[in-house]
């Protein structure tokens, strides 16, 4: 079977991927010779549209003022380049800019890629320019609207099929090849052993030359975290690159048990790669309180002595950067004010950026009510509440159809985790427990339980 190819076109706010925002994104995805599927949407950027940009692309602040923000549209991103190349005239300029929006929600994207400026080089020399436009021009392309992203991308849709058609006669499949920015591996690890690595739940464990764990990692995906992990360009990758002669794995089926055994893991291993996870505390919370105006507040916070004894933590975080980057979700989450949060500056009772854009009903500027504000979250922090309170078992995925995933809670406290057959999961308690490895109530593990329920409230639960 050949290769995939999604052909991507990103409409922005600038020029600069670290201060400027996607406003438009279109993916193409072609075999190399038809086109297979699309996908375009707006994107909400969270900031202001320069004018000199609206007179480029015709995108204005009301377009997308009621249009997805891009961790809404993230999984469709991930669906449509699933198993692609990664295609882009100019390929840096639209990959960095994804690549930052998808780090800002704590994942790497990573994918091999190919830009049709330096293809077109090579197939097609001589001619002036191998910008985009011109190769409209040049090739007689029928496009509508230039500057916006299905257009430019079905453009060089048809520019890239004229590369592939010419390929044979013109550049060989060995430039092809080489034409690709590949993923860089360790030595001794090769592609072939990345293809075949599961595409399961669980655990994965990176090994030096004498077997030490250097790194410990979790994923929903084994095959595509080890993939990311050495598509980036960074120090940790670096480290990777020079340590990590070995890759195993342990399958879970369920991602809360990935989660709580990468945590046991790390602690009793102590690699020395994950930086991140070393700390033995979390010495950032986020926690929420009424201010003087009777809105809730949600803060990050570093946590101290005197917060030891707070009911109103509701997660616990490495960096004072993930704990704000928690609130920051939280007002997406239920549409909060970032400036009562905490998360932006500006005069008592003035609206908030949000609220311009329709982000923010408007509490900030006492536009909004307390109790209809409050209201959006007082039923969620109740509900995680009362599961502290209780003595329960969560049903998860097992590592088969035939098997279920079962974690303890006890008053609040992670016991351990075990498997047990579909068919025996709901004969009784004594059951359920003998078939549990238990461990010693931590912080931690609480914290990581606690984090995971509130992001995932339909989890199946058994009280007793």
């Amino acid at each position: 079977m050949g290769n995939k190819y999604a052909i991507v076109d990103i409409e922005t706010t600038g020029g600069l991927s670290k201060r400027d925002r996607i406003t438009e994104i279109a993916i193409v995805v072609t075999d190399g010779v038809k086109v297979m599927d699309k996908y375009e949407t707006l994107v909400n950027p969270g900031i202001s549209i320069p004018p000199n940009i609206t007179r480029i692309t015709g995108i204005t602040n009301n377009m997308v003022a009621e249009a997805p923000r891009f961790y809404e549209v993230a999984k469709e991103v991930v669906n449509f380049t699933e198993d692609c190349i990664f295609v882009a005239h100019n390929v840096q300029f639209d990959y960095s800019f994804i690549q930052n929006e998808f780090a800002s929600l704590g994942y790497t994207f990573s994918k091999r890629r190919l830009c049709t400026v330096k293809l077109t080089r090579k197939c097609f020399p001589g001619l002036k320019s191998y910008s985009l436009g011109n190769l409209i021009r040049h090739f007689n392309i029928l496009v509508e609207n230039r500057h916006r992203a299905m257009d430019d991308a079905l453009a060089t849709a048809v520019v890239f099929h004229k590369i592939m058609a010419a390929s044979s006669s013109l550049i060989t499949k060995k430039f092809l090849t080489t034409a690709i920015e590949v993923t860089k591996l360790p030595e001794g690890i090769s592609q072939e052993f990345i293809d075949q690595l599961p595409t399961q739940c669980g655990v994965y464990y990176m090994l030096d030359s004498g077997d030490e764990i250097v790194y410990i990692g979790k994923s929903i995906n084994i095959k595509n975290r080890i993939k990311q992990h050495f598509g980036k360009v960074d120090k940790k990758t670096g480290e990777m690159l020079q340590k990590v002669r070995k890759i195993s794995y342990e399958l879970t089926g369920s991602e809360l048990i990935s989660l709580l055994k990468e945590a046991q893991e790390i602690h009793t291993f102590n690699p020395s790669i994950n930086r991140a996870l070393k700390k033995k505390e979390y010495p950032y919370c986020v926690l929420y309180f009424e201010d003087d105006l009777g809105y809730i507040s949600i803060r990050a916070k570093r946590y101290t002595k005197k917060l030891e004894k707070c009911k109103e933590i509701l997660s616990f975080s490495t960096s004072l950067a993930k704990a704000k980057s928690v609130v920051t979700n939280y007002c997406h989450l239920f549409t909060l004010c970032k400036k009562l949060n905490g998360l932006e500056k500006g005069e008592a009772g003035t609206s908030c950026f949000d609220y311009s854009i329709g982000n923010c009903l408007g509490a900030c500027a006492g536009l909004e009510e307390p109790s209809s504000y409050n209201e959006r979250i007082l039923d969620f922090i109740s509900f995680n509440d009362e599961l502290e309170k209780n003595n329960f078992f969560i049903i998860d995925k097992g590592r088969s159809e035939d098997e279920k995933a079962i974690v303890l809670i006890e008053a609040g406290n992670y016991l351990g985790h075990g498997y047990i057959a579909t068919a025996d999961a709901y004969m009784g308690i004594e059951e359920l427990k003998e078939s549990i490895e238990f461990t010693k109530p931590n912080r931690l593990f609480n914290n990581i339980v606690n984090t995971y329920l509130k992001k995932n409230s339909n989890q199946e639960i058994i009280s007793y």
